[in-house]
C-alpha cells in the first residue's frame, strides 16, 4: 500500500490542524484490513508513536496527546485523519502515517512493527 500524508503547516500555539493520509490499497486488499497510525519525529529525536486506529476503528493515543488529538478513518475514502487541537510548541515535528495488516495490538506503539510509511508532513507550532 502507498501512503500520502498531507495537511501540515505553521500554526500558533493553541491552534488546530488536521492531517490526512490517503492510502492506495494493494490490489484485492481492503483498506479496512490495515491498522493505521501516526508517528512523529522532532529534530534530533527518535520517531515516536502518536495515535493508532484499529481495524474496528478503536483509537489509541500516546499520553501527551490524549484529549487534544483525535484519530479517525474513512474506509470509503481510504483515508485516516489526525485532528490536532490545542497544539503546543512541543508538538512540532514531521508527522508520518503508517499502515500494517498483520500488526497485533501490543505492537501498535512500535514504529518497527509497521511495513508501510508515508513521506511525512511537517507541523510547526510557534509559541
Amino acid at each position: 500500500v502507498q501512503l500520502q500524508a498531507y495537511g501540515g503547516g505553521l500554526v500558533q500555539a493553541g491552534g488546530s490542524l488536521r492531517l490526512s493520509c490517503a492510502a492506495s490499497a494493494a490490489s484485492g486488499v481492503s483498506f479496512r484490513a490495515y491498522v493505521m497510525s501516526w508517528f512523529r519525529q522532532a529534530p534530533g529525536k527518535e520517531r515516536e508513536f502518536v495515535a493508532a486506529i484499529g481495524r474496528d476503528s478503536r483509537p489509541f493515543y500516546e499520553d501527551s496527546v490524549k484529549g487534544r488529538f483525535t484519530i479517525s478513518r474513512d474506509n470509503a475514502k481510504n483515508t485516516v485523519y489526525l485532528q490536532m487541537n490545542s497544539l503546543k510548541p512541543e508538538d512540532t515535528a514531521v508527522y508520518y502515517c503508517a499502515a500494517d495488516r498483520q500488526i497485533i495490538l501490543s505492537s501498535y506503539y512500535s514504529a518497527d512493527a509497521y511495513d508501510y510509511w508515508g513521506q511525512g508532513t511537517l507541523v510547526t507550532v510557534s509559541s
